[in-house]
């Protein structure tokens, strides 16, 4: 049985593409607010991007709060309002008690997706898309899921593999509504452990492949991250902020990762083989205040 209604139906439809697939994004005040938002970071990934930019419309922004949704109707996207009971989903401190409610409740959500037969693409905001991922990804139909990792060992079927549920393709399935129904009941017994620690656990546990669950962990080299930077800007896919505990480190950084591109795609081939990534020091000095 679903959760949230008819509205919800009508924005899934409206951003799918024909194989009823959906790109979905998460908001919250504090991510479309200041000089340069979180938001306006992340849709500039699309437009600077190569084979981004068509993406757009079939891309979701699902708002946790009025502001959020105004933001979104203002910039012509399409556009889904989650009713969160009065709670306030402003700024949250990286793995504060609020915080945590606020990716148990975004679980809870993308569940139901699921449950109205929806695959999607699930991406964070602070996920630059600087390359159309879906060449990058497996359209075998046997694979249930593909997720990013914080760091990559190498095989892209280890359980190893730390997971990020800040990027990751999924197919509605009923075994891959059986485990979001597994996973999201979890939360009352899992204090102060937010909602990827906890799948992460269920893999640790055994449960993907209980379920018989195929399950690709995705390699930084395309799926990378500020944890684990890829180590080539001509393969690299997306790039997520990870590793970094405030939107204002996390705005800035990814405001460098966006001069950077800029600067490979203006590059000769004599520049782009000598191409670094800039230092993400506003995240890394986020962890020593």
């Amino acid at each position: 049985m679903t959760v949230y209604g008819d509205k919800l139906d009508e924005a899934l439809a409206g951003a799918s593409t024909e194989n009823k697939t959906v790109i979905i994004a998460i908001v919250n005040k504090a991510y479309v607010e200041g000089d340069k938002p979180m938001l306006d970071i992340f849709l500039d990934g699309f437009w600077l991007g190569e084979g981004t930019e068509d993406l757009i419309k079939h891309l979701l922004i699902v708002a946790m709060d009025q502001t959020s949704y105004r933001r979104c109707k203002f910039l012509h996207l399409h556009c889904y309002k989650l009713e969160t009971n009065g709670i306030d989903f402003g700024e949250k401190l990286y793995m504060s008690k609020d915080f945590i409610k606020m990716m148990w409740q975004r679980t809870r959500f993308l569940g139901d997706v699921l449950k109205r037969g929806y695959n999607f693409i699930f991406t964070d905001t602070d996920v630059l898309w600087l390359r159309n991922p879906f060449p990058n990804l497996s359209h075998n139909n046997s694979i249930d899921l593909q997720i990013s990792t914080d760091s990559f060992n190498g095989d892209q079927w280890s359980e190893a593999n730390p997971i990020n549920t800040g990027f990751y393709m999924i197919r509605s399935n009923n075994k891959i509504i059986t485990l979001f129904d597994k996973w999201y009941a979890k939360k009352d017994n899992s204090t102060g452990l937010k909602e990827q620690d906890v799948l992460q656990n269920l893999i640790h546990e055994g449960e993907f492949r209980k379920l018989g669950l195929k399950v690709m962990f995705l390699d930084t080299v395309y799926f990378s991250g500020f944890c684990q930077n890829s180590k080539d800007v001509k393969a690299v896919v997306t790039i997520h902020s990870n590793c970094c505990r405030k939107i204002s480190a996390k705005t800035a950084d990814l405001t460098a990762v966006i001069h950077d591109w800029k600067r490979f795609m203006s590059a000769t081939a004599n520049e782009t083989s000598r191409f670094h990534w800039t230092p993400h020091d506003h995240c890394r000095d986020s962890w020593r205040n």
